[in-house]
Order: structure tokens, then C-alpha cells, then sequence
């Protein structure tokens, strides 16, 4: 979950915000130029392009520039708020070659094709296992292309079953096991309640969609490596259908509540936490979001002493679920002309330490699992356990070259979820076909 920056870190730190006038001219023009970091006789200044956050990253900057001794020194540029925007910008410069993006803060879903690009300059063999080593396996995964390790994970994202415990207990269902979408609806059903679910034609559609389709076995994306003529779609299949009919039938039983063809993750949040769902499917941001509205008064605390989490429902009673991974990983930018140094500041950002002040001060899951077992995290997150958990489990979306494609395809067929049916698996699979082979328009 990405939230706007607040604006924090330290005073010293250049905090820039999207292209410099003089880069831009450049990328629009479509030159070749460079706009390079500042040169000069001192350390070098490494640039770290960021996601919005409550400024933990410019203050792990500020950290690592001081842990290197004066050898280097690290400063954040901010990007757009949303992640394609964030893609957009930093795709434009890097086909630019621009060599003042020392450190990118990728989303694991644009990995692949910033690889594929040849944009991320290659981590050394030798360092791999230093990467890997005590990280949930889902972010790996996420961090990966082509059995590679090419960005090293900083900190992982999940999406948990949140629940009413005392409207749970009323309606007999036992979460200290594990469920199927079919018990938490007929349950949502019994109570007259519904489930709290992004439904909106955004990414959080695509993330829903593809936890399902794996979690029932499937795969939306069977040969990601494979080029877009030859991309072979897994959405028209058991799986598919499968996900689509959870859907179908949380429309048919009507626990889907309104507004859910506009409902993002911040309105799904606020349902739940005014009390008008029983369940809510979400990222770990709630937790905190909820504590803090209890404390300031604009929530009732008993609704928040009533929070309970499980892991992401199931799709079948003998199948674990796959639960959605999202987070950040960080890349060193191929034009880069300071790697060693890049490199030294890479393994500075994702120390287990970092990561476990990482969560606590802007509630982002570490990829690493000792985080969990830092005192101060458990104390934050009461759920730690079942976070760490579902990040074993947790599958990528689609790991493709043509992520944005697949991803809008998703978007446009499977909203309004109202008019999801038994079709709806098939009629997507042709339609991101078309568009993958120039055929059909996004």
C-alpha cells in the first residue's frame, strides 16, 4: 500500500520531486544525453528514486550516508504517487540512459520488464546469497526474472482476512483455521453483513484476480518469458473460472455491499472501520490506520478491539491459498556511474535492522524474516506472525515483460464486478491476446 509522503527526513537530504527541467527536455526529445549525477571532487552522490512514504527511506538514506563513513552519500528523489506513473517516469529516463538514477524502489510487477530493458545493472553472483538469505520466499520471487535474482527485496506487502471476531463467533465459523472464499461468504450471508473488497477498475483488480486464479492452482501467465506473440494466458481455465465464480456468487448473495465497483483499498478500510462489514480483505496499513483513528477518537474502540486477521481465504478446503505479494524491491540503475559504491548503499538499505525500523515507522512488512521476531515489530504488529506466514505463501502477479498490458486487460474485463460471469475468464484471455498481438487497443 503506497501513501503520501509526509514529508520527513533529514533536514540536509535533497528531497526531489519528479524530472529535473533539464533531464525532461531531454526525455522528451528523445535524446541519448545524459543527465548524470553531479560530478565533482568530493564523495560520490548517489541518487535514490523512491515511492511515496511517511519518510523512512530519506531517513535510511540519511543513515547509510552516514554508516559509509563519508565514502559516499545518498539522497531521495520522490516519485508519482501511483505506480504507473512511477513506471512511466522512470522507464522514460532510463531509455534515455540516465546516469543520475544510482537506486530505483521498484513494485515487484515492474521487475521484469526494467530487467528485460536491460535497465538494472546485474548484482554480482557472489552477493546473491546475501540477498536471499532470511527473506520470506514470496519476495524473492517477486524480485527475480528469469531464475535471477536482479533487485534485492526491501520490504514485502500481503493482504490478510480481517474479521469482526464477535460477528465471526456468532455465525459459528472457526478462523483459527483455515477457510474457503464459500465459508466466509455464507457466512458474510448469514449475518446479513458483507465483505469488504477493492472492486474499482485498478490495479487492486488485478491483484485480487491473480491470488485467486493461483491460489485454485492456475497461473494467469504460463510462459511469462516468452514474448507477446507467444505469451499463453492461463486465465480461460479451471482456475480462472474458479475465481470468477467467488466473484459470481458474493454478487448473487449480495455481500459485496454498494459501491463496490469504486471501492479502492483506503474505502475498503474505511467500511470495515465504521463498522460496515464483517470482513475485509486488505494489507497489514489497516492495523495501524485503525489504532490510530481509535486513539484520536474517530472510531469507535470497540469496533477496534474487535479486528481479528486469518490468512487469505482459500479457494479449495485441501489447497493453501497464495496470498497477493506486493512491496518494494531496489534496483541499481544500468547507467549508473558509481556501482560499487550503489552497491555498498543496496546492502545498507536492506539490513534486517533497517527493515525492522522500516515497519514500524511507516508500517511496510520486511522481506526479511528476523524482522518479525524484532520485539518493537511484534509490539506494532500483534498479526507479525500470520503477516510473515502469508508472505511465504504469497505468489507475484504476473511476472511478465508486458506486465501493464496483461494487468489493464484484467482491469477492463473483470469490472463491473457485477457483470462477471461463467464467460468472463474467456472473453479477458482473447481480449489481452488482441491487444498483446497489436490486434485490439487498451
Amino acid at each position: 500500500m503506497r501513501r503520501t509522503s509526509s514529508g520527513g527526513g533529514a533536514p540536509h537530504l535533497r528531497r526531489r520531486t519528479g524530472l529535473g527541467a533539464g533531464c525532461a527536455a531531454a526525455v522528451l526529445a528523445a535524446t541519448l544525453t545524459s543527465c548524470g549525477s553531479s560530478a565533482g571532487s568530493g564523495p560520490p552522490e548517489l541518487t535514490w528514486y523512491v515511492n511515496p512514504d511517511n519518510g523512512g527511506q530519506a531517513t535510511i538514506a540519511q543513515q547509510c550516508t552516514e554508516e559509509s563513513g563519508g565514502a559516499w552519500s545518498l539522497e531521495v528523489s520522490v516519485l508519482p504517487s501511483s505506480a504507473s506513473a512511477q513506471r512511466e517516469q522512470l522507464m522514460r529516463r532510463l531509455a534515455g540512459n540516465d546516469s543520475s538514477i544510482d537506486l530505483m524502489s521498484l513494485d515487484p510487477v515492474f521487475v521484469p520488464e526494467t530487467a528485460e530493458a536491460g535497465f538494472l545493472l546485474p548484482l554480482p553472483a557472489e552477493l546473491q546469497d546475501t540477498f536471499t538469505d532470511g527473506i520470506v520466499e514470496g519476495a524473492v520471487q517477486g524480485a527475480s526474472w528469469k531464475d535471477e535474482l536482479v533487485t534485492a527485496p526491501f520490504w514485502a506487502n500481503t493482504q490478510l482476512l480481517w474479521y469482526r471476531t464477535s460477528m465471526v463467533e456468532a455465525a459459528g465459523l472457526d478462523l483459527s483455521q483455515p477457510v474457503t472464499w464459500q465459508q466466509v461468504i455464507d457466512a458474510a450471508a448469514s449475518q446479513g453483513s458483507v465483505l469488504a473488497e477493492q472492486g474499482a477498475r485498478a490495479e487492486s483488480m488485478t491483484v485480487w484476480v491473480n491470488a485467486m486464479v493461483e491460489s485454485a492452482g492456475g497461473s494467469v501467465i504460463e510462459n511469462p518469458e516468452a514474448s507477446a506473440d507467444e505469451l499463453r494466458l492461463g486465465l480461460d481455465s479451471d482456475a480462472g473460472r474458479a475465481a470468477a465464480d467467488v466473484m459470481r456468487q458474493m454478487t448473487e448473495k449480495g455481500v459485496l455491499g454498494p459501491g463496490i465497483d469504486n471501492r479502492d483499498e483506503a474505502a475498503t478500510a474505511n467500511l470495515f472501520q465504521q463498522d460496515g462489514a464483517m470482513f475485509m480483505l486488505n494489507w497489514p496499513f489497516v492495523y495501524a490506520q485503525a489504532a490510530a483513528a481509535a486513539e484520536g477518537g474517530t472510531m469507535d474502540r470497540a469496533v477496534f478491539e474487535d479486528y481479528g486477521w486469518a490468512q487469505f481465504p482459500r479457494m479449495s478446503a485441501d489447497q493453501e491459498s497464495a496470498p497477493p505479494l506486493g512491496g518494494i524491491d531496489i534496483g541499481i540503475g544500468a547507467f549508473t556511474e558509481h556501482p560499487d559504491q550503489a552497491l555498498e548503499a543496496v546492502r545498507c538499505i536492506v539490513a534486517a535492522d533497517k527493515q525492522a525500523a522500516y515497519m514500524i515507522s511507516d508500517g511496510n512488512p520486511a522481506a526479511a524474516v528476523a524482522a518479525y521476531d524484532d520485539p518493537a515489530v511484534r509490539e506494532a504488529f500483534p498479526m507479525a506472525d500470520a503477516i510473515r506466514e502469508s508472505l511465504q505463501n504469497a505468489a507475484p502477479r504476473p511476472q511478465t515483460a508486458y506486465y501493464n498490458e496483461v494487468s489493464s486487460g484484467i482491469q477492463d474485463t473483470f469490472q463491473p464486478v457485477s457483470g462477471v460471469s461463467e464467460r468472463t475468464p474467456e472473453e479477458a484471455q482473447e481480449f489481452i491476446t488482441a491487444v498483446l498481438r497489436g490486434e485490439r487497443l487498451l
